[in-house]
Order: structure tokens, then C-alpha cells, then sequence
């Protein structure tokens, strides 16, 4: 007897059967495109969510004139069109009233809608709402053609799959996203810059994105403050779809009696709130030692005792409330410091300077989720609204046709109408009066049915005079509808002509000041001396003064060893970079001194204890080539590996089972040289490999087989390279020259040829 228990996941045991992995991959595969299309991503038509969109259409087709309890939209919502959780659609509803969350709130709230400290809403039984003005930009046509409609999730109903927005409202509300393999975030932006941007789009489809920078200079946040990053930070963010804007607080000084002063802190960086604000700086007062610590750290301490000689005991209070939205007030220690002073302190410090990470990606009319330059966006967002224009100019002329021949209908009977008269009163019925009419006066069946059903007292009442005006009114409407169907340019001046109309009636001013400033620092003072960074093999650092150090004289722990050694200042800043491609900054003046082993980096750093594969300083405009164990790389500057916090900064993304190494410095060469871990040497030309300031994948600069990785990179003038490698148990040198070096010139990606030596190579470079 055969007691083998069968396999149940196997195609044998039934049509549905099939292997857990592959059913597994199948189902997270439906689950992954349903967040990034059904939930997380907004559409670039009507920057809209689904469950967005459902909330407006449902409060629009209710009918309510004036408030309504929250709760009747949060059921017609989940029973007719979104069929999940009824707190996720409030909270949904919440954002879309808020308004230090919406530059442009499409829904008017009365109660409790939360706070930006992070007060929740009101339960959805004690709020009301309706839509607001904003809104009938959203769905002022929605009845005249010009989207197409879908069955719900049980077909009792329809829903529209778009909504005709008459303004881009994906950049004007921004949106924040986080689906599976993607994430979103938009900012917000002022109406009248976004309507004027988008009409010179579609005027001039070919329009350069320095043309729409200066009609649309950045991000117009609902609480306002002040972007300071500098103007060509804001071109790349806006031309890459990717970036980060560096944004700051608006503050001004109170004069008080006797000479004293206080500073009043009147709109703060999007997303920051006060309590978060008071709360970094009482961590700063008051702090904590950090995890797996008994005691402060000697930095801890030293910040402790600079924000208490700054900022009075008690100094920094709310005094936020109706009249005056926000204010926060700081007073200072004494009057006799320096306002600008204090504020570089909080500033460098706190949450009052901040940045905000950019990432315009949506779905696009395609319904592929994509990121997007501005210019494209607009682009797009345009060829939709020229769409749903001609839809709507269409049905407008459908109606006004429909219309006209009812009303030469009415003229035919007007002048025939006792005729007409007997004619009904003779027929038996409605349907014999019909055909009669259309068979004796050439009536069309349209017609006929119209005349049929007019009340007798209303037919003997027709007016020739206003139905031949009505007749010329409506021949007029159908020849200017027909003129702009038939000529795209004039379909684009419509378009156009709404877009200033619509921005005149609902625009407003810009709150978000657009300067740009250097970054808030606070300046130590440190005698500048020469200074060696010592880094080991398993990530400890430590520092001795002065160059030249003696290296064998070092000592480390036991299964470490010497890694890296950099020459700088006291004054420098020096950059370490993980295996993972995450960047870290440290002050070289800060790093541990003494004759011991140093600290490890990660307890420098609020890091992971990621392996450190190399560590730099020097001049920010040092060019540099990255690459990874996987053959990718590209081109960026010293200073762009920057990181402004202790968390870090993740610059080159290295894929599983892949390591960031050491970044090539860029010399005057124009050649990049490859070297594989199986002795494969490539020269390509430099220029093929990308520059890319903000970090990313990079491209392959050789390809390599399975198992095998990239050994070394160097940057070469194409007419000398050196070789290193190991030749029994011993190091080798060699020099190849420019004859040599032409066997491997070749493209970028390719396989490359073996560097034949004499010895196998392992590094090349000085």
C-alpha cells in the first residue's frame, strides 16, 4: 500500500493546483499593483487618489447645498464606490479639508479636522462637511461627457475612472505616497503660477524648463516659510522629477521695554509642527543618553550648556491661537546676544531648517507609474485637458443640435398649428398622431414625439418670435462649437482663455518665499592644525596630529587592521562611506584622539555598523568616480556625499548581495579603466559614464558574468596605467603603456580582455 503523502501544490493534483512560490509571487505581484494604482500613486490628470476621487464624486452627487454630517459621506462612499475601512476613508476626508495640509482644500470642514501638531480629527459622527470652492473646479463638467464612467465594485452603480479637473491639481494640493517599489511626493504650488505655467505649455508645447521656472519658481506651501535652496538645486529637482529643497522657518524680532527683545517664530517648513519644534529643543536641553549608553556623550554635553547660555529656562512657549495661527516665541539668555545668532544655533539644530525630498511620481495618462520633469508634467496634464475640453465642446454641440431640431420642429408646427391641432385630436393615440404628422408634414420622429407631448394649452401658445430667436441662438452656438472642433488652435485658446479665468477667480498670493541662503551653521572655533584620520578594517576611527605618520607603529585590536589613512585639517569635514553606499560626515576635530583604539564609526553616527570602505576630505569640488562590487558607477563631487545629519545619507544604491568600494578620484585623464576580479581590463571613454550629484544606481561600466565582481576602477589619461597584482605571495607593479593600453580601449558595458601581465591583478591606479 502506497502511504506517500501526495504533494498538494502540484499541477497533477488539479487545474489550481500550483507550486506555493509561484502563487505566492503571483498574489504579492496583484497585491503590489493595486497600491501603486488603486491606492498610493496619484493620477497627473486630476491629482487624485481613488479613494480621493470617490469622496468628491459621492458629496457631489449627494446634492447637499450646505453642511452634512461627515458620517453620511463615509457610508455612501464605502457602499457605493470604496468597499474598505471607513477610518482610512475619514482619514482620507480629514486631508482633503485640512488646511495646513491642502494649499487649496477641496473640502470645507466645521469641528475638529485635527491640527498640525497631530491632533487627530473628531470622530466622523461630530464633524460636518461640504465641498468646497475648489471643487467645482474639479467637477463642474463631470455631467457633460467629458470622462468616461466604470461599474463599482458590484455594478449597482457607476463612478468616473478621472475627474475632469480644469487646473493641474496634482501640483496645485502636491501628494504623498508609499505603494510597493515606488513612493511619491509632491509638494504644492501656487494656483495662479500653475495656471499660467500650464497655459504657456500649451501654447508652446516645446516650452523650456528654464521658461517655466520663471513663471512657476518652486513649491508654494499651505503654512508658507522660505526655500533657500539655491536656484540650480531647483532646476535639477524640477528637470529630474527627483531632489530635495532645502526650506526654513519665517521669523522676526519683538522689541520689548529696557532693551530687551524676543524672537517670534510665524510659519515653519512644511510637515513641522510647534510641539515637535519645542520638543528638539528640550532633547537638546535635557538629553538622553543614546541607546546601549550609560551617560551623555561629551557632544551632548557641550550642546546641553551651548542652548542654555542661548535660550532662557523656560524661554520657548506656544503662544499660537485664533487671531494670530501661528507663534512661536524664544527668548534669549541675555539681551545683549545677537538675534541672528541664536536663530543659526536653532536652525542648525532643529527642525526650524529643514529638507524637503522631492519625488514627482504619478500615473500617467498611460496609467504607468513614472517620474516626471516639470515641463512634462505639464506637458501631459495638458493633452488632458485639451481632451476633456473637446469632449465637453462635443457633447455641448450634441446638446445644441438635439436642441435646434426641437426647436425647427416647433417653428414647422407653429405654422400649421390648427391643422396640427385637429390632425392629434382625430388619432386614436399618441403613436397614430406620430406618424400621421411625419407622413403628412415631413416631421422626423424626434419632432413628431415633441409635439405629441406638449399639453394642448402650451400648443396653442407657441411663440414664433422667440422660438426664431432661439432658432439663430442656437445656430450661432453650433457654428462657434463647430469652429473650435475643427481647429485645434482655437480648442488650445479656450483651454487657455479658462485656465486665466479660473486662475483670476480662485488664485491668491504666494506664501512660500523663494530666496536663496546659505545653510544655518554654527561655527566652533577650532585651532587649525594638520591632522591624521586613522581607519580600521572594522570600522574604528581615531585621530593623531599631524602628517607622515609611521603607520607600523599602530596598533590595533586583535583581527583588525589598518584600512585607510587621510591627511587633513582640523577644520575639515571627513566623509566615510558604507559598504550599503550610505554616506556619513564627521568633524575631524570631534573624532577621538589619544593613544587608544579610537571609537567605532557607528557610535559617531547614528548608523548601523555597516563596514566603512573608504573616508575623504578635502576640497567639495573633487571629482569623483563611484562604483559598486557590481560594475555600476557614476560621476558626482566630494561634496555632494555630504550628509547634514547624524542618520546619514543613502547615495549610491548597491543592489543585494553588491558593495559600494572605494570612489576613484578624477584626475585630468579622460578614460575610465575597469578591472575585473578575473583579471578583464576595459578603457572606455569618461564621458560615458553620467554625473549624478544625487547619488543613485549608476550605470554598468563592465559587464561581468556570474560570480564574478568588479576589482578595481582609476581614472587614466589612455597613456600609461598601473598594474598591481600578487606574484608569488609578493606584490607586483607594472606600468602599461599607451600601445598596451590600446588592446583594451573599448565601450562602455562590454566584456573587456585579459590584462596580461605576467602576475594576476587585483588593484590598478597609483
Amino acid at each position: 500500500m502506497d502511504t506517500q503523502t501526495p504533494d498538494l501544490f502540484t499541477p497533477e493534483n488539479g487545474d489550481d493546483a500550483a507550486p506555493i512560490e509561484r502563487h505566492a509571487s503571483q498574489a504579492y505581484l496583484g497585491y503590489a499593483v493595486s497600491t501603486v494604482k488603486a491606492r498610493a500613486l496619484p493620477e497627473i490628470a486630476d491629482g487624485l487618489k481613488p479613494v480621493q476621487r470617490r469622496i468628491l464624486y459621492a458629496m457631489g452627487d449627494a446634492g447637499t447645498s450646505g453642511f452634512a454630517k461627515c458620517a453620511r459621506y463615509v457610508g455612501e462612499v464605502l457602499g457605493k464606490y470604496h468597499p474598505h475601512g471607513d477610518s482610512s476613508t475619514y482619514e482620507a476626508l480629514v486631508h482633503l479639508a485640512q488646511p495646513f495640509s491642502m494649499r487649496y482644500p477641496l473640502i470645507d470642514g466645521q469641528g475638529n479636522f485635527g491640527s498640525r501638531d497631530g491632533d487627530s480629527a473628531a470622530a466622523y459622527r461630530y464633524t460636518e462637511a461640504k465641498l468646497s470652492r475648489y471643487a467645482e473646479l474639479m467637477l463642474a463638467e463631470i455631467g457633460e461627457g467629458t470622462v468616461d464612467f466604470a461599474k463599482n465594485y458590484d455594478g449597482k452603480f457607476e463612478e468616473p475612472l478621472l475627474l475632469p479637473a480644469r487646473l493641474p491639481f496634482g501640483l496645485l494640493n502636491g501628494s504623498f505616497g508609499i505603494p510597493v517599489g515606488f513612493s511619491t511626493r509632491i509638494p504644492s504650488h501656487n494656483l495662479k503660477e500653475v495656471a499660467a505655467a500650464a497655459a504657456h505649455v500649451i501654447k508652446h508645447p516645446r516650452a523650456k524648463l528654464a521658461e517655466l521656472l520663471e513663471i512657476l519658481p518652486g513649491p508654494d506651501f499651505p503654512g508658507g516659510g522660505q526655500v533657500i535652496s539655491p536656484a540650480e538645486e531647483i532646476r535639477q529637482a524640477y528637470e529630474t522629477g527627483r531632489g530635495s529643497l532645502l526650506v526654513k522657518c519665517k521669523w522676526e524680532t519683538e522689541q520689548l521695554a529696557r532693551g530687551q527683545w524676543r524672537i517670534v517664530v510665524t510659519e515653519l517648513p512644511h510637515g513641522v509642527s510647534i510641539r515637535q519644534v519645542m520638543e528638539e529643543i528640550e532633547a537638546l536641553a535635557n538629553p538622553r543618553p543614546g541607546l546601549g549608553k550609560k551617560e551623555v556623550s561629551q557632544e551632548q554635553k557641550r550642546l546641553k550648556q551651548f542652548i542654555l547660555d542661548q535660550i532662557d529656562q523656560g524661554g520657548v512657549r506656544d503662544e499660537s491661537d485664533r487671531r494670530s495661527k501661528l507663534r512661536l516665541v524664544i527668548e534669549p539668555r541675555s539681551s545683549r546676544q545677537k538675534p541672528e545668532e541664536l536663530m543659526a544655533a536653532l536652525l542648525a539644530r532643529t527642525s526650524l531648517e529643514t529638507r524637503y525630498a522631492l519625488n514627482l511620481t504619478w500615473l500617467g495618462l498611460d496609467g504607468l507609474p513614472e517620474t516626471k520633469g516639470l515641463a512634462e508634467i505639464l506637458g501631459e496634464w495638458g493633452e488632458w485637458r485639451l481632451q476633456t475640453a473637446r469632449r465637453r465642446t462635443q457633447h455641448r454641440l450634441d446638446k445644441c443640435e438635439e436642441r435646434l431640431h426641437i426647436v425647427l420642429g416647433r417653428l414647422l408646427a407653429f405654422a400649421r398649428i390648427d391643422d396640427i391641432i385637429k390632425l392629434i385630436r382625430a388619432a386614436d393615440d399618441q403613436a397614430e398622431a406620430r406618424q400621421k404628422m411625419m407622413a403628412k408634414w415631413k416631421f422626423s420622429e424626434r419632432q413628431a414625439e415633441d409635439i405629441v407631448n406638449i399639453r394642448l394649452g402650451q400648443l396653442t401658445k407657441l411663440d414664433g418670435v422667440k422660438l426664431n430667436d432661439e432658432r439663430k441662438s442656437l445656430e450661432a452656438e453650433r457654428k462657434d462649437l463647430k469652429s473650435i472642433l475643427g481647429n485645434d488652435r482655437e480648442l488650445k485658446k479656450l483651454v487657455v482663455r479658462e485656465l486665466d479665468a479660473d486662475a483670476k477667480l480662485y488664485g491668491d498670493e504666494r506664501r512660500t518665499l523663494i530666496k536663496a541662503e546659505e545653510r544655518a551653521q554654527v561655527e566652533r572655533t577650532v585651532v587649525e592644525e594638520p591632522l591624521t584620520v586613522i581607519l580600521s578594517k572594522k570600522g574604528w576611527m581615531r585621530a593623531r596630529t599631524g602628517h607622515n605618520l609611521d603607520t607600523s607603529t599602530l596598533a590595533f585590536k586583535d583581527g583588525d587592521g589598518l584600512l585607510q589613512t587621510l591627511e587633513c585639517r582640523t577644520t575639515d569635514a571627513v566623509i566615510v562611506l558604507a559598504e550599503s553606499g550610505k554616506t556619513f560626515t564627521l568633524e575631524a576635530a570631534a573624532l577621538p584622539t589619544g593613544r587608544g583604539d579610537g571609537a567605532p564609526v557607528n557610535t559617531l553616527v547614528n548608523s548601523s555598523a555597516d563596514d566603512i570602505v573608504w573616508m575623504g576630505s578635502g576640497d567639495p569640488g573633487q571629482g569623483l568616480l563611484m562604483n559598486s562590487s557590481a560594475g555600476l558607477g557614476f560621476v558626482c563631487k566630494l561634496g555632494d556625499l555630504i550628509s547634514r545629519t547624524r542618520q546619514g545619507k543613502d547615495f549610491m544604491a548597491v543592489g543585494e548581495g553588491a558593495q559600494a568600494r572605494p570612489p576613484a578620484p578624477m584626475t585630468s585623464g579622460k578614460y575610465i579603466a575597469a578591472l575585473s576580479s578575473d583579471a578583464r581590463l576595459l578603457v572606455f571613454p569618461l564621458d560615458d559614464v553620467p554625473v549624478r550629484p544625487n547619488g543613485g544606481v549608476g550605470v554598468q561600466l563592465l559587464a561581468l558574468p556570474d560570480a564574478e565582481t568588479l576589482a578595481s576602477v582609476a581614472v587614466s589619461d589612455g597613456k600609461s596605467l598601473v598594474v598591481s597584482g600578487i606574484r608569488r605571495k609578493n606584490r607586483a607593479v607594472q606600468t602599461l603603456d599607451a600601445a598596451q593600453l590600446a588592446a583594451h580601449m573599448g565601450k562602455r558595458a562590454q566584456r573587456g580582455k585579459v590584462c596580461d601581465v605576467g602576475f594576476r591583478p587585483d588593484r590598478i591606479g597609483s
